[in-house]
């Protein structure tokens, strides 16, 4: 038994073709045997012109063939029906596998290390966290509670959960905050470097053009605090993958994922990506940092990493996660 599968526009050409019934019974007396243009002609009582028609449409979708055979010593065209079974495929829609990733969502005060120095402090949605201008209120348990942070000079540090699963490896690593510079109440011309390192590696560095504040309110910033104090940053996207590093799409430096160490590894005391906010000492621009919480600034959102990863290839086949 011959069976032709179809689908798509194949399918459609064959369908228009056998939903016609004369064309449809010249197939079904083709299963019982090989007949010529006038014995079909004479089975469907039409004429021999209109039958060689229907035969011509049942060949161009090669359901049917023609063969000139010598019978009792006359050439006689004989049709064949080719197939016995038709198996067409109804379309479907297949939806493409996005990216594997797994995102990280930091509040802003649970750093795992810093250094700042004055000018300096933390608040919380409803008030200050211990002293300003006092790198001893980062110590403060309340931190924990923090939705803007600044300082002068220094870096601020965090420990990043590494969630790669077994037998996969990165593709892209993403970091996306609200920061800007932090001048003495606000100014918006106030150029700062800010650089950003992942496992103790710079990736690159970005100059803030300014501390943005006094004529124009963070839109969740809280009524309480001064409106010529720091309102609001700017929202910048930090990428490394296996190109380069890059901030708002710009490539800032050639460091590559494979360079930060962040394969997937099990150790004994835990495995972290630790991602740290500063000012290099030899900066040009020393104009210290603000950084921004879900509830201050313009962007409801703490700091975000986004791992986008795939599963590692084993022998030529991709290896399924159990």
């Amino acid at each position: 038994m011959k069976r032709l599968n179809l689908e798509g526009e194949k399918a459609i050409q064959v369908l228009k073709v056998v939903s016609s019934r004369t064309r449809f019974e010249i197939l079904e007396l083709l299963s019982t045997k090989e007949m010529g243009v006038t014995e079909l002609s004479k089975q469907l009582s039409i004429s021999q012109p209109a039958v060689t028609v229907h035969l011509q449409q049942l060949e161009k979708v090669g359901l049917v063939k023609s063969e000139i055979q010598q019978i009792n010593g006359t050439y006689k065209k004989i049709c064949i029906r080719i197939y016995d079974e038709i198996i067409i495929k109804l379309p479907s829609i297949e939806f493409i596998k996005g990216p594997l990733y797994y995102e990280i969502d930091m509040p802003v005060g649970l750093y795992t290390h810093f250094r700042v120095l004055p000018q300096c402090g933390l608040v919380s949605e409803t008030e200050p966290i211990g002293l300003y201008d006092d790198p001893n209120s980062f110590y403060n348990p309340q931190r924990v509670f923090a939705q803007l942070i600044w300082f002068a000079n220094g870096f601020i540090e965090y420990d990043f959960p590494n969630n790669l699963p077994p037998n996969t490896e990165p593709i892209r690593l993403e970091i996306h905050n609200e920061i800007c510079s932090e001048a003495p109440l606000s100014n918006p011309d106030f150029p700062s470097d800010i650089t950003v390192w992942i496992n103790n590696v710079d990736i690159g560095t970005w100059t803030s053009p300014g501390d943005f504040g006094g004529t124009e309110r963070g839109k969740l910033t809280p009524s309480w605090w001064h409106k010529n104090y720091t309102q609001y940053g700017l929202l910048k996207h930090w990428i490394v993958n296996n190109a380069g590093s890059y901030v708002d799409g710009l490539k800032i430096s050639n460091v590559t994922l494979n360079d930060l160490g962040i394969n997937y590894k099990i150790y004994p005391e835990g495995n972290s990506i630790k991602v740290r906010f500063g000012i290099k000492e030899d900066a040009k621009n020393i104009g210290g940092i603000n950084i921004f919480g879900e509830k201050f600034g313009n962007y409801p959102q703490n700091i975000i990493m986004r791992i986008e990863y795939k599963e590692k290839k084993k022998g030529g086949k991709i290896e399924k996660k159990s």
